[in-house]
């Protein structure tokens, strides 16, 4: 069996997905302020092999709820939320090889500067940086930005289709490999004619400027996305290295057959991904006391700020609903896969009721509940029975549910062959697979290095 990659979840906030369990006495997430409780949870995270601590983030808040932001500021629902890309410098200083992906809005960011951002990350972090790319779905983002809404969602996609390559081609086709001399007696320490400024000038974005910063370990940061609908999933398909997936076994098992399909069709090799699946753990060292770790957890969450949170992911005020009211498909421009999962993708009546009778621990994800053994049971089964490679372990108690897993099922895993003992040396890219620190020369971005043979990206 092949090995799982394991990310952990977290935010720079208080409150991010499994809400409410801030208010659990042994919780720490109001330390997220502090220095010290980021290179705590890196170590920690570090000691279990884990590959990569992903720091999702939003910009704006979750205000569609009621129409206003009071449910989102009262149960900490991702609000107060600080900057995350901030946070890595720390955390990669006190670690070696833990990567760290951080989710970026391109749609309120300009190709140049961001490039810089990221490749500076990279040459602190010595080649361990990812880049979650997303387009946004807040309204309120869009406010904060002096715009009157959000961009339509199609319109968001193409807009980051044109931001991408701008910064393809600034990260790799500006600096040529040996610009960089560092000749001390001539005084030259860059070569002027190995520096090449860009020219892109496309529907969105243009940009005729050399970037600023020299070539990073793997220049380009490690490609996540998360998109499912129909343009997310061609988004994916076309510039992701690991991708976010959700569903049953056969739901997450015919995504993924589908995005390596299209990967395929955009001239990639399906294997140059990974897709990992979101869960919830809650261990412990028997069923039993699992159970009654869980029951201890359920009184502390909140289904109904999980709920204010999928309004604003969806564009729908379930305010609005009757308790027992069937949800149906409106058009928004939120994300729109959300809540087609609770409409056209799912073979049940959805309504407000039942999403919080879904929400045990505050989101909508499906906890799995157990011993270690039952905990690296179901894991196993993901992974053989959706074709998945990994994880994306969502908290739960900050920092327990995450020294849990590491603790607990991290060895069981071990035990079994199927979860890393040690970790492969050099760059994210080379932990993840093993290829070396820079994308390949079939991924899109390669069309962009100097020398580059010339082809057809549409």
């Amino acid at each position: 069996m092949k090995k799982i990659l394991m990310n952990a979840v977290h935010m720079s906030c208080v409150g991010d997905i499994a809400h409410g369990l801030w208010t659990h006495p042994r919780d720490q997430s109001e330390r997220y302020t502090d220095s010290a409780y980021w290179v705590e949870l890196a170590q920690a995270l570090e000691r279990g092999r884990f590959d990569n601590l992903f720091l999702a983030d939003i910009i704006g808040a979750n205000d569609v709820f009621e129409g206003r932001p009071d449910a989102a500021l009262r149960e900490a629902v991702q609000m107060p939320i600080d900057d995350p890309l901030l946070l890595v410098p720390l955390m990669a200083h006190a670690t070696r090889h833990l990567g760290f992906g951080v989710t970026v809005n391109l749609t309120y960011e300009h190709p140049f500067p961001l490039a810089r951002r990221f490749t500076t990350l990279d040459h602190l972090s010595r080649g361990r940086v990812a880049w979650n790319i997303v387009t946004g779905f807040l309204d309120s983002a869009a406010r904060g930005m002096g715009l009157a809404r959000q961009h339509g969602h199609d319109e968001r996609y193409e807009r980051a289709e044109d931001f991408m390559a701008a910064a393809y081609k600034l990260w790799e086709g500006s600096w040529e490999d040996d610009a960089v001399v560092r000749d001390r007696a001539h005084r030259v320490y860059t070569e002027p004619t190995r520096v090449h400024a860009i020219d892109h000038d496309g529907p969105y974005y243009r940009v005729q400027a050399a970037h600023l910063s020299e070539p990073s370990v793997q220049r380009t940061p490690v490609l996540f996305q998360a998109g499912a609908s129909t343009r997310g999933l061609d988004f994916a398909a076309r510039h992701a290295e690991c991708v976010f997936v959700s569903g049953n076994k056969q739901q997450a098992r015919e995504i993924v057959a589908k995005i390596r399909q299209r990967a395929t069709a955009f001239g990639r090799n399906p294997q140059d991904l990974r897709f990992f699946l979101g869960v919830v753990v809650v261990v412990a060292p028997t069923d039993g006391l699992a159970q009654e770790k869980y029951a201890e957890y359920r009184l502390h969450a909140s289904a109904q700020a999980g709920l204010a949170h999928f309004s604003s992911q969806t564009g729908i005020d379930f305010s609005r609903y009757d308790l027992d009211e069937p949800i149906s498909l409106v058009k928004t421009d939120a994300v729109q896969s959300f809540l087609e999962s609770v409409t056209t993708q799912s073979e049940k009546r959805w309504s407000v009721r039942k999403l919080l009778d879904q929400m045990t621990l505050g989101s909508r994800h499906t906890p799995i509940v157990g011993s270690p053994q039952r905990v690296a049971d179901e894991l196993e089964s993901w992974v053989r029975d959706a074709d998945i490679d990994g994880f994306n372990l969502v908290r739960t108690v900050v920092p327990e549910g995450f020294v849990d897993f590491v603790d607990l099922v991290v060895p069981e895993l071990q035990s079994r062959g199927s979860y890393k003992t040690e970790y492969t040396e050099g760059s994210l890219r080379d932990k993840l697979f093993g290829a070396g620190p820079r994308l390949p020369a079939r991924h899109p971005a390669g069309a962009y290095r100097v020398g580059a043979e010339p082809r057809n990206l549409a």
